[in-house]
């Protein structure tokens, strides 16, 4: 696989590579990251080898990423029409202002021109809704985002972050309505963090959404540089997940191994387990050096074997939950015995014989 084996966003006909570049790093605003100036070679790498996909976000870096990208649209004369070009609106730029960040249509009008301002560009080709808005009504977001569909600012638009029930109604709601409805969802998904597993990205799949993982290697923790032999040690200062548990470091000792038997660095072999997971159309990757993101792109000259896919599937299995804790084994009752698509009956365990009444 290569970048340029461009793949289209869920129900759309917008093609992306199959991994996004994420510019969350670009610009030193929250203390860590990459200069102006190591942000533009991380770019002009991913660009030169057939990437076209750039991820970003109103509030990343206070702003600083937006302007860097648009910085170097300018002075390196690309084609923008090339590059798809995402950001998000739902932080807030103005500490104590309650309409500066959300959902709502003030919220939303203001961010999409303060970001086409920072990106020098004229439109957006996707506008994520980086988070789910308790406060604000999803017909009010989505009729705005149609709006901004028909001007021409925005070309498709988002979910990220969003409860899959949420997801669903808005769907459900863009259908019947005739408005541009959500064909991609960002989701946190990793070897680590599977648990979007039971509802979102089946959710995904039946809505027709073209899943971007984000943090598929867990804040580096699968990049192979925190090893069992170096427990204890600090961990970097953007990874805040803690002190790692011995589950975790089952997992990164085999990444390690297997990598060893493949000759790539750990982080390929993680972010190869994410983009072969089905319902993945584009997976987000981060670079603070241009060295670090060619050691991501190896992940796409690998194909894990089956066997391999098995194991650290296994590892990395994720806790069920209800209500996929009984209807996993709760077949019988409704196939009667029989064998349907190759599932056969399997006597509900969890359940004692005198309770199948209920249902």
């Amino acid at each position: 696989m290569e970048l340029t084996h461009y793949r289209t966003l869920g129900k759309s006909g917008l093609k992306v590579s199959p991994l996004t570049l994420g510019a969350m790093t670009f610009g030193m605003d929250w203390r860590y990251g990459a200069t102006p100036d190591t942000s533009k070679e991380i770019l002009t790498a991913y660009l030169q080898q057939g990437g076209n996909a750039i991820d970003t976000a109103n509030i990343y870096t206070k702003g600083h990423s937006e302007k860097i990208i648009g910085d170097y649209l300018k002075e390196s004369n690309i084609n923008r029409d090339r590059l798809v070009i995402a950001t998000k609106f739902f932080g807030s730029m103005r500490p104590g202002d309650p309409n500066s960040g959300g959902t709502g249509r003030k919220t939303i009008l203001q961010s999409v021109e303060a970001s086409l301002r920072r990106l020098q560009t004229d439109y957006i080709d996707l506008y994520w809704m980086h988070a789910f808005d308790p406060h604000t009504p999803i017909e009010e977001t989505l009729y705005t985002l149609e709006q901004l569909v028909q001007s021409g600012k925005v070309r498709y638009i988002g979910v990220s972050d969003t409860p899959a029930w949420k997801v669903a109604q808005a769907q459900t709601i863009a259908h019947f309505r005739g408005w541009p409805a959500f064909i991609g969802l960002q989701i946190e998904y990793s070897l680590l963090e599977r648990t979007v597993e039971a509802e979102l990205i089946a959710m995904a799949q039946e809505m027709q959404l073209g899943v971007m993982p984000w943090s598929p290697l867990k804040q580096g923790v699968l990049s192979g540089k925190y090893t069992r032999q170096q427990q204890g040690q600090a961990l970097s200062q953007r990874t805040a997940v803690g002190r790692l548990s011995e589950r975790t470091y089952l997992v990164t000792d085999a990444l390690n191994s297997i990598a060893g038997d493949y000759r790539v660095p750990a982080a390929a072999i993680a972010l190869a387990w994410v983009i072969a997971r089905e319902g993945v159309t584009s997976t987000i990757v981060g670079a603070r050096t241009p060295e670090q993101l060619q050691q991501n792109l190896q992940a796409l000259t690998v194909t894990l074997s089956p066997e391999t896919l098995a194991e650290l599937d296994a590892l990395s299995v994720p806790e069920p939950v209800f209500p996929y804790t009984l209807l996993a084994n709760a077949r019988h009752i409704a196939q009667g015995g029989a064998t349907i698509n190759g599932l056969p009956s399997v006597l509900p365990a969890i359940l004692p014989q005198t309770e199948h009444d209920h249902y």
